[in-house]
């Protein structure tokens, strides 16, 4: 069955039968099977789309079990205010806490880290998606902005207008401010080096 946990950039979920490159979670969101809250906490991961024996499959009706959420990609996961798994995606979570070193000239820890992610990403009433304006030339790679009417992936050169199925034939970068999806911390640390996995290819059947 499809579910309605495919992530958008603009953190909403939707139903799709594909599951995008990566899996994540943001708590347990569902009740019966079906998803009634947006979030559970200020936890939000991405993680691959392996199961590992610690893991294993996590079905969505699984009681007591965060509920299983995919991305199309990892530019997406972070435009919905995602950061990498510690557990799953070690590595990547390494140079993730060392970009947020360099970024804000601060050790990090987890929990901090989440809280800071978690202001940036919801505004104070925590119903909408917090966004920012910012001249489009000082974007870096990997970032999600709102321009002409739908979400755009920034690349170096170009921009890739974003559709649920995958991205759409790469447009001009766009010029003078634009509304920034990506939470502000995450913009900082693409700044400071580290990206997301833009590759939108890979999509796979849903569970």
């Amino acid at each position: 069955m499809t579910r309605g946990n495919r992530v958008q950039p603009d953190m909403t979920l939707d139903t799709l039968p594909l599951r995008g490159q990566f899996m994540g979670n943001r708590g347990r969101l569902h009740d019966n099977g079906v998803i009634k809250r947006r979030f559970a906490g200020k936890l939000w991961i991405t993680c691959t789309l392996r199961e590992k024996p610690a893991r294993g499959k996590v079905p969505l009706e699984a009681p007591g079990h965060y509920t299983p959420l995919f991305f199309l990609d990892e530019a997406v996961a972070c435009a919905a205010g995602h950061r990498p798994c510690a557990q799953c995606r070690r590595a990547v979570y390494n140079d993730f806490g060392a970009a947020w070193l360099r970024a804000f000239g601060t050790k990090f820890k987890a929990a901090e880290m989440d809280a800071a992610l978690h202001a940036a990403r919801l505004t104070d009433t925590r119903k909408a998606q917090r966004r920012f304006w910012w001249p489009a030339s000082d974007l870096p790679q990997g970032v999600f902005v709102a321009w002409q009417g739908q979400p755009h992936l920034i690349r170096q050169t170009d921009a890739l207008p974003y559709r649920p199925q995958g991205y759409a034939r790469a447009v001009q970068r766009p010029v003078g401010l634009v509304e920034v999806i990506t939470p502000a911390p995450l913009v900082a640390l693409m700044r400071a080096g580290w990206q997301p996995v833009m590759d939108a290819r890979g999509d796979r059947p849903n569970w």
